[in-house]
């Protein structure tokens, strides 16, 4: 029998043979928590909701935040100056091209765009009156708390800053770019992966929700809201549909009761306010602010 060498054994080395890598530069020397391969594991998918949950659950404990005012809407409705240029734009296109059907699509679209940002100047507005009134009585109560991005979002941020308070923003990870908008305070700008856990952070403080016009996140949230009060799964609370003849338009409540899907009774859980001084008045009125 063929005796073996030093390198018929290095050449035959198994998974199991010890090398010559040093040992601290292995991925399985690194510090679990500082290992992000790890961490984005399938199986690490609990703790990474956890720690989502967490972080900005502890954040807003050392900022002291009490209660939040939910400020929702179309990241895609601008301020009127903005969507009145669009429509300006949008006009010339289609009278260049009168026979085209998308650029008159295109024109009726930017015209109801921008109809509808009027509730920028409402978000805005009632964003800097809840900031007010409440700063008054402790700045950690009734925060405005937004999904953080641009449009509506913007605009209660914007409103919380012109009152001198802070504000929150929830933004959350897409396919297509989100940036923070500009106006939330720094220190309470969140990010998240997880919708589940964005909209539990939504309602965790919540004394109110207010719907601006928007589309699908807007009523992903505001109907999660009407569920869980419907449910008993959360304490009522004001929920605003600010805008009537936009959300009348979009949503058929009154088919709904029609079809048997919900109860006359239900349609007392959210309430349709057209004004910023509307959508206070109601929130003050049910604190007995």
């Amino acid at each position: 029998m063929k005796k073996r060498t030093s390198s018929d054994v290095e050449n035959s080395a198994s998974p199991c043979t010890v090398q010559d890598t040093p040992r601290d530069s292995s991925m399985a020397y690194r510090l679990a928590f500082a290992d992000q391969d790890f961490l984005l594991r399938d199986e690490l998918r609990s703790e990474r909701l956890q720690l989502e949950f967490l972080k900005p659950e502890l954040v807003q404990l050392d900022e002291g935040i009490n209660s939040t005012v939910v400020i929702f809407g179309s990241a895609r409705i601008p301020e009127p100056e903005t969507a009145t240029a669009r429509l300006a734009q949008a006009q010339k296109l289609a009278d260049a091209q009168p026979e085209s059907e998308e650029l008159q699509r295109t024109l009726a679209i930017a015209r109801n765009i921008e109809a509808n940002s009027v509730y920028y100047h409402e978000a805005r507005k009632l964003g800097e009156m809840i900031t007010r009134d409440t700063l008054q009585t402790g700045p950690c109560d009734m925060v405005v708390i937004t999904g953080g991005g641009p449009g509506i979002m913007e605009a209660a941020n914007r409103g919380a800053m012109d009152a001198g308070g802070k504000s929150i923003g929830l933004n959350i990870q897409l396919p297509f770019e989100q940036h923070p908008n500009p106006y939330i305070t720094p220190e309470l700008c969140f990010q998240f992966h997880y919708f589940a856990i964005r909209k539990m952070h939504f309602l965790k403080r919540a004394k109110a929700l207010v719907a601006c016009p928007g589309g699908f996140g807007t009523m992903d949230e505001l109907f999660e809201t009407l569920t869980l009060i419907q449910t008993g799964k959360i304490a009522p609370l004001p929920v605003l549909l600010m805008g009537s003849r936009y959300w009348k338009r979009i949503i058929n409540f009154e088919a709904l009761i029609d079809e048997g899907a919900i109860g006359q009774q239900d349609l007392q859980i959210f309430r349709y306010v057209d004004s910023a001084e509307e959508a206070w008045t109601t929130i003050r009125a049910f604190y007995g602010m």
